[in-house]
């Protein structure tokens, strides 16, 4: 099936913290997160960092709220966490013209500026995270700033968002028909609870959509400690969104590749899993670390 828009990438995964500062010691010190952009607009600083396998991710801090309040908005409402996917593509207006076509109706669209058009589809429409469409004209190229630490490990492979939805079937209208994500597998839980697909674009991340498989019932599997993810109990922590980011799984280095899997990994096999960072560790966004050499088929 080809997708309506073509060419499109996931470019990046974006967080909001209250200060950059908050993130570095987790992003850039133990994860190795390199510098790639960042700085200061209306409303918010967005500040980008690149791991080894050139995936990336966007820290985001209020700046000037009073102007573009957002973001002041958003933190106040749900606290620091996951904000948003962006995809850029190749023709911003092509694009937006293709998504009205499926159904979709685009919103904040600015194309003024020819060095960087975006749009958004708001979380209603895009399984509960906003999605950001981009067209720039240019790679976005900054020094870092004052006091960004030097990183205290060998740079993390940002390998995969996962993202919990209430049904596949929309995800993948979304994520497969529209922005074009190449399906890599799809499969369930070994316990039968839970289905996945996997996309991939023409660079990292990828994305594991998971959905409550239609036999889970809210009363049934969800044993001590099995945490959000297990059948019904990945029903229950979704509730009534239409969507929600569950975690961003990085390949670390590690001497053995050996490790045990908190119970917020219960949404996946454990299988490789170096350490899972729940999100009250990790200023609301959950990790989950794989060793390097071990297989992301579960993760």
């Amino acid at each position: 099936m080809a997708p309506l828009i073509t060419g499109a990438v996931l470019d990046h995964v974006a967080v909001a913290v209250e200060r950059w500062s908050d993130a570095w010691p987790r992003y850039a010190v133990e994860l190795g997160g390199a510098w790639a952009s960042g700085g200061l607009n209306v409303g918010f600083g967005p500040a980008q960092l690149r791991y080894a396998n050139g995936g990336r991710v966007e820290i985001l801090q209020p700046w000037q709220t009073e102007d573009n309040p957002f973001l002041r908005r958003f933190l106040d409402t749900n606290g620091p966490g996951p904000h948003h996917f962006t995809f850029k593509v190749p023709d911003l207006a092509s694009a937006l013209g293709r998504a009205e076509g499926a159904g979709f109706m685009p919103v904040g669209v600015d194309l003024t500026h020819p060095d960087w058009m975006e749009a958004f589809l708001h979380p209603r429409q895009a399984t509960g995270i906003v999605v950001q469409l981009a067209q720039a004209l240019h790679a976005w190229e900054s020094p870092p700033p004052e006091g960004f630490p030097v990183p205290g490990t060998p740079p993390a492979s940002f390998v995969r968002a996962t993202h919990a939805v209430p049904d596949l079937a929309p995800a993948l209208a979304l994520f497969e028909a529209l922005l074009g994500g190449s399906v890599l597998a799809r499969g369930s839980a070994p316990d039968g609870t839970w289905d996945f697909v996997d996309l991939a674009w023409a660079h990292p991340p990828a994305l594991r959509l998971v959905s409550p498989a239609a036999s889970s019932s809210p009363g049934a599997g969800a044993g001590a400690g099995a945490g959000p993810g297990a059948g019904p109990a990945l029903r229950e922590w979704l509730g009534r969104r239409p969507g929600r980011l569950h975690h961003l799984a990085f390949a670390v280095p590690t001497a053995d590749g050996k490790g045990g899997a908190g119970g917020g990994a219960a949404i996946l096999p454990a299988d490789g899993a170096v350490e899972v960072i729940e999100p009250d560790r990790n200023l609301g966004t959950r990790l989950v670390l794989v060793d390097h050499f071990a297989s992301l088929n579960a993760q």
